[in-house]
């Protein structure tokens, strides 16, 4: 009977290295985490602290992702590098531990403006708009959320109406849109509207008159991103500008599916990110003539959270499998995106306590990434929904109202 060798005893091990996770992937995965991690740490890290603090994201990123290849790189074809979920989950988890602003745009992008197209959209809306969103020659944005129906999409209030009789009468939509990642940076908006045959998509050019984006600021988190207001004011639009195959609100609800999915892995980037700056830390720094790193509560803390990272990352794996081989169900998703995104913001703030009042600047990533959590706990669905997404599959029981 053969046997796999243990890897070589060392010293000092990183947090997932204790868990072993790299042997759970395939060649193919590894070098894709890797590329993605070193242009974080070239392109990305570097200036970040400057972008979170003047709330800025440059437009010019979107070309930089493009050619990296993470832009849509698990749909097929349109110039899209048809990677599998696994794959895609660990571009995510290494954009996340740079900053979560970094992977928002590249899931919105991907998840949710790219992946309404190639999902829904006719051959014609797939060939004109997802090479260029897919090389970042054009950016995405996706319209859902409204300033009162966010965990309730079904009562939004944003309207289209047909101008004449017809299927090939033209559109004219009214509304708003709230929260909206890239909002101020998009070349087309996926807009959901209330329609007198339910809820129907829109490919919305934000050049089209009558749409405007507001950029929203004084944000306390996800400082660098873009998150924007869209106010559609008598948008008309030709017939072929409906996404075809995009019936009711199921189809809204599957693109964030997508994004939840990058969210699993995603948060754990910016937990890893956290408890590596943390462990680091507590090495260098002194206390009563000690290594803060030498004291058993700080080997307790450092301990729980690998704990809860390591066990995050065995489930994302497993729900990245699924994915790839039968598919996961939407509460399968949620089960991991309400535990890993709790745990990487539990993760966050306390490595945030091990740093002290260093932990307050920007030159340590802990705080920054727990304040842009609280936006993740949030977004694609709160953790009160996916608690009751989990609870419906387990009782049967719809407890939304």
């Amino acid at each position: 009977m053969s046997t796999t060798a243990a890897p070589p005893k060392k010293d000092t091990y990183t947090p997932l290295e204790l868990f072993s996770t790299d042997r759970l992937l395939d060649s193919d995965e590894r070098d894709i985490a890797t590329t993605v991690r070193k242009f974080v740490e070239t392109r990305l890290r570097p200036n970040v602290e400057d972008w979170f603090e003047s709330a800025t994201l440059p437009k010019e990123l979107a070309k930089e992702f493009g050619d990296l290849g993470v832009l849509g790189m698990h749909l097929q074809g349109y110039g899209c590098a048809g990677t599998n979920a696994v794959s895609y989950g660990l571009a995510c988890m290494e954009l996340e531990a740079g900053d979560s602003g970094f992977r928002s745009f590249v899931s919105v992008q991907g998840s949710l403006s790219m992946f309404s197209i190639y999902r829904y959209g006719s051959e014609e809306q797939k060939q004109e708009w997802l090479p260029r969103l897919a090389a970042g020659e054009a950016i995405g944005c996706f319209g859902l959320t409204e300033p009162d129906f966010g965990s309730n999409p079904a009562g939004m209030r944003t309207r289209a109406r047909r101008s004449g009789a017809g299927e090939n009468a033209d559109w004219v939509l009214n509304g708003t849109k709230m929260w909206i990642t890239n909002g101020n940076l998009a070349d087309v908006a996926t807009v959901w509207a209330q329609t007198d045959e339910g809820i129907r998509g829109f490919l919305v050019p934000t050049d089209t008159p009558g749409f405007t984006a507001n950029a929203i600021h004084k944000k306390l988190s996800l400082r660098a991103s873009v998150t924007s207001e869209l106010v559609l004011d008598n948008v008309r639009l030709p017939a072929s500008a409906q996404l075809p195959e995009a019936v009711g609100l199921g189809a809204p609800l599957s693109c964030l599916n997508e994004a939840r999915f990058g969210i699993v892995f995603g948060a754990l980037g910016a937990a890893r990110d956290s408890l590596e700056t943390a462990i680091a830390y507590t090495q260098s720094r002194e206390v009563f003539d000690r290594p803060l790193s030498s004291f058993q509560l700080t080997q307790e803390k450092l301990a729980n959270m690998t704990l809860e990272l390591g066990k995050g990352m065995l489930l994302a794996i497993h729900l990245g499998r699924m994915k790839d081989a039968e598919g996961a169900r939407p509460e399968q998703i949620s089960l991991g995106k309400l535990n890993n995104v709790r745990e990487a913001l539990a993760i966050a703030r306390e490595c945030r306590t091990l740093l002290g009042g260093s932990g307050i600047t920007l030159e340590y990533s802990p705080l920054r990434h727990a304040n842009n959590l609280e936006s993740v706990l949030t977004y694609e669905g709160t953790s009160e929904m996916h608690m009751l997404s989990i609870g419906r599959a387990l009782t049967g029981q719809a407890a939304f109202r």
